[in-house]
């Protein structure tokens, strides 16, 4: 099995220049969560003209909605969220610097073509395994929309967090060509 690539926030252009679907990663550094009812705020922020309230560039964007934390435990479950309800704000994000967004499940062509434009790229975490994924997540701050609670956006501090690159920046799809490669004739 070939090795993951270690990778620390925030990324930089040559990070990602690097990446090709299918390649395991682990990062470390920064998160940043955000599910459907933060993305349209900082959709409408972005329409409005105004700064978002966190430094978008070079940063990365976990669908997650997380459980409360167990007793002793700094994040609940941190399993993934389906990305296609992102997908109408994730271009507008992505031209502001976002680099990095994980989820699971497909992202649209026009998701796609943003990537490819200004360099991003989409990972999967692995669903059904949010209680393990949890356990790379070192501390974790509330930074904007405490009102959404579980949906707020979070700071997550994270140490080797496992994800596999699902679009890179070269408009390649890891589920398309799975899907190729096994489809009988």
């Amino acid at each position: 099995m070939p090795e993951s690539i270690r990778l620390k926030t925030p990324l930089r252009d040559e990070d990602v220049e690097r990446l090709r679907i299918g390649d395991r990663v682990l990062i470390n550094g920064i998160l940043y969560t955000g599910r459907d009812a933060a993305h349209k705020r900082l959709f409408d922020l972005i329409q409005g003209g105004k700064d978002l309230p966190f430094d978008i560039r070079g940063q990365i964007i976990y669908y997650v909605g997380p459980s409360p934390a167990p007793p002793g435990k700094v994040f609940g479950s941190a399993g993934p969220t389906t990305s296609y309800r992102m997908d109408v704000y994730s271009p507008a994000l992505i031209e502001k610097g976002l680099k990095g967004m994980i989820g699971k499940g497909m992202r649209s062509d026009l998701v796609k073509e943003a990537m490819k434009k200004y360099k991003a790229v989409y990972f999967a975490a692995t669903g059904g395994a949010g209680a393990l994924l949890a356990k790379r997540i070192k501390r974790a701050e509330i930074v904007a929309y405490e009102d959404l609670g579980p949906e707020a956006i979070r700071r997550l501090e994270v140490e080797d967090f496992p994800v596999i690159v699902i679009n890179d920046i070269y408009g390649n799809d890891l589920y398309i060509e799975g899907e190729k490669k096994y489809k009988r004739p």
